[in-house]
C-alpha cells in the first residue's frame, strides 16, 4: 500500500495529476491504471504507462443511427476531445460489438461511451462493457 486516496470517483483511468506524492518509487510520474470498487482500491503504476493502452473494447447497448454493414471501418472516440481513431467494429453478438483499434489507446475506461463515426458524420455509440488488452 502506497497510500489513502479522496474516493475512487475523482479519479479517472490515465490520470497523470492529482494523484499525490509518495517517496515511493523511483521519482516519475504515478498514472491510474484501474480502481477495484469492491476493494476500495485505487490501482496506480509509476513510470512505465503501457499497461494504460488496449487493442480494443468490447461495447454494449450499442445503438447505431442508420443501418450498417459489419465489419465496419470506421473512426472511434472515446474521450472528449479525442482525435478521430481508425477502428474496425465487428458484431458479436444481438448486444455486443467489438471495437478493434489500428493502433493501442491510452486509457480505455469501463462504463464511459465509444462513438463511432464515418468522416464527419455519427453513426453511433455504446457502452464500454470491457477492455481487450
Amino acid at each position: 500500500m502506497l497510500g489513502h486516496h479522496n474516493g475512487l470517483m475523482y479519479y479517472t483511468i490515465g490520470q497523470r495529476k492529482g494523484i499525490g506524492n509518495t517517496k515511493e518509487g523511483t521519482g516519475e510520474p504515478w498514472f491510474v491504471v484501474d480502481k477495484d470498487l469492491e476493494k476500495n482500491e485505487l490501482i496506480v503504476t509509476q513510470g512505465d504507462n503501457s499497461v494504460l493502452y488496449s487493442k480494443g473494447l468490447i461495447a454494449t447497448d450499442f445503438n447505431f443511427i442508420n443501418e450498417v454493414q459489419f465489419p465496419l471501418e470506421c473512426t472511434v472516440k472515446f474521450r472528449y476531445r479525442q482525435k478521430d481513431t481508425k477502428a474496425v467494429i465487428n458484431k458479436l453478438s444481438e448486444n455486443e460489438y467489438e471495437v478493434i483499434f489500428n493502433e493501442p489507446q491510452k486509457a480505455v475506461t469501463l462504463g464511459q461511451i465509444v462513438v463511432a463515426y464515418d468522416g464527419e458524420v455519427c453513426l453511433g455509440g455504446g457502452v464500454i462493457d470491457k477492455i481487450i488488452k
